[in-house]
């Protein structure tokens, strides 16, 4: 297996098969206080009322400007090889605003 040449020296991270799998998420909420940032990953289904948090990550204030940065970074380069990630901004919702069909059964006439 090829090392990652970008991996800092000396940084030694166990990666379990479990974690390794990923858990999806099509939402996320971020609050924050002083001293930490908490940011709930929540999976929403079309048609259900209730989405579910399937992970919490709390940060430091720091880390949690390193991890934008780094994000940042990384969409660039994204965007650079795959083209313009566009929002649907066409329903009147702000872009960081929960996608229509999203958030429990609507009626019908």
């Amino acid at each position: 297996m090829e090392e990652n040449q970008d991996q800092q020296p000396g940084l030694d991270i166990e990666l379990t098969e479990e974690i390794a799998e990923g858990i999806y998420s099509n939402f996320a909420i971020i609050t924050h206080s002083q001293t930490e940032f908490i940011i709930d990953f929540v999976r929403m289904m079309p048609g259900i009322p209730k989405g579910k948090v399937k992970s919490r990550i709390i940060l430091a204030p720091q880390h949690a400007k390193r991890l934008i940065m780094a994000l940042g970074d990384n969409l660039g380069k994204y965007e650079d090889h795959f083209g313009e990630i566009t929002l649907e901004e066409g329903n009147g919702l702000p872009p960081h605003a929960v996608p229509f069909g999203f958030g429990g059964p609507t009626g019908q006439a």
